[in-house]
């Protein structure tokens, strides 16, 4: 039956930047499909989304991290392998954003995004699939952004890192896809977040985004589940290298 494709029973997911906004939400939504965890993240609001994800009775480990390194990556594949044995699914969540005028952007403020969005995102990957090539199976996928598509405004080192994102899930699709590996990623539209707040709270860029969503609201985490939770089961195993916009009509306008 087609609904038992979307079961994620017995399967264990890593789920980075899974403290709050997103990440959480993709987090819940996972183990609501019935997925084991390992949630990732620098804050200690980490510990909060651990206890729902115990509270729907899933088991949860927590790896308390910046991935503004890549040295928490090999603790985090440990961590897995020690509690479940395995890991199934990756998500790559991680992100941060910096905002000023390109004109007068600082190398220090570029190199952090990129650490994060971009850096550490391939190296999170290539130890996730290192344990699915032994499986020969396996889920990965990125946090893209409609920056993957556009340009953005006064944010020039987020628009390369998620334009880099949706790059290198082609690529790894393509290098994967034969060993039972699907690389896949979503691009959120304009999210009711934390991240956005100073979107949401402009009182020039605020309505002018929300004119521009055919659907009329922003998206929230909730609307995250069914995309990752699709992208994390059986029902996806033929779809590879693709950018899932989740963004109430944004890019067909």
């Amino acid at each position: 039956m087609i609904l038992d494709k979307f079961s994620l029973a017995g399967r264990v997911a890593i789920v980075t930047g899974a403290s709050r906004g997103l990440g959480e939400g993709m987090a819940l939504g996972l183990a609501e499909a019935g997925a084991d965890l390992v949630v990732v993240a620098s804050s200690d609001r980490i510990h909060g989304t651990a206890e729902k994800v115990r509270k729907l009775g899933r088991r949860c480990a927590v790896v308390q991290a910046d991935l503004g390194s890549i040295k928490p990556i090999s603790e985090i594949i440990r961590t897995s392998l020690d509690q479940y044995g395995k890991i199934d699914i990756l998500v790559n969540c991680a992100g941060i954003i910096r905002r000023a005028p390109a004109i007068e952007f600082s190398e220090q403020d570029w190199d952090d995004v990129i650490d994060v969005n971009q850096k550490t995102v391939f190296f999170m990957c290539q130890a996730a699939a290192k344990e699915m090539l032994k499986q020969k199976k396996g889920k990965i996928i990125n946090i893209a952004s409609l920056l993957s598509f556009q340009g953005g405004i006064i944010v020039p080192s987020y628009t390369a890192s998620k334009s880099a994102v949706a790059g290198l899930t082609k690529a790894l699709a393509n290098e994967w896809a034969a060993h039972g590996i699907n690389v896949n990623a979503i691009a959120p539209g304009y999210m009711a977040t934390e991240m956005t707040e100073a979107l949401q709270n402009s009182a020039e860029r605020a309505p002018a985004i929300l004119s521009r969503i055919p659907q009329g609201r922003w998206g929230t985490p909730e609307d995250m589940k069914g995309a990752v939770v699709y992208l994390a089961s059986d029902a996806s195993d033929y779809l590879q290298g693709q950018i899932l916009a989740v963004d109430g009509g944004w890019l067909g306008r």
